[in-house]
């Protein structure tokens, strides 16, 4: 369900062997060129994720605003691959825990221990389908149709029902405007949902 990331700044051949193998792995691999892109580097577009540089680089001036430990370096050649990844495994999950617990949404606070969605004065108890709902349409940067919130959040493909995703989509959207009177919080368009 959470998006996994690693992003490889400027190391070419790594990203190159990775890809190779990329239907193995257990994340996206991204590949950034040039130190421009990197000091815009939004964390918020990326999910759970590592950035992988050579150890040559100066990463606190390629990435200034990045926590430490989402930064990895690569300082030994040759590297095993298989340990590599097992490096990255083992990060990504050390970061999926710090990432599940707390995430931020504009003006709200999406608490995963509690299932808790708050702002600075209210908070709102959520189902774990209705954190699923909410984690995975912020991951988007585009409006989900029903038969993709079908996929990937109740995990079928047409056999659910599509009312099913519209009744917890509408009680979602009901819990937060009665709470937090919020009606742009979740936004039901055309062409699917989107968190505004």
């Amino acid at each position: 369900m959470y998006q996994q990331n690693i992003i490889i700044y400027e190391f070419e051949e790594l990203f190159s062997i990775l890809y190779e193998i990329k239907e193995i792995l257990k994340f996206n691999l991204i590949f950034l060129k040039n130190k421009d892109k990197s000091l815009e580097f939004d964390e918020s577009k990326y999910g759970n994720f590592l950035i992988l540089v050579k150890k040559k680089n100066n990463i606190k001036e390629i990435f200034p605003k990045i926590n430490t430990n989402r930064l990895i370096e690569i300082e030994n050649y040759p590297l095993k691959i298989e340990k590599l990844i097992e490096i990255l495994n083992i990060n990504l999950l050390k970061q999926e825990y710090n990432f599940k617990s707390e995430i931020k949404l504009e003006k709200y606070l999406i608490d995963l221990n509690s299932r808790e969605i708050k702002n600075n004065i209210k908070s709102l108890r959520l189902t774990e389908k209705e954190i699923n709902i909410i984690l995975f349409l912020k991951s988007k940067n585009k409006p989900q149709k029903i038969e993709v919130l079908q996929k990937e959040v109740w995990g079928y493909l047409s056999e659910l029902e599509t009312h099913t995703v519209e009744t917890h989509v509408y009680r979602l959207r009901k819990k937060i405007k009665d709470v937090f009177d919020d009606e742009n919080f979740l936004i039901s368009e055309k062409s699917g949902y989107i968190i505004n």
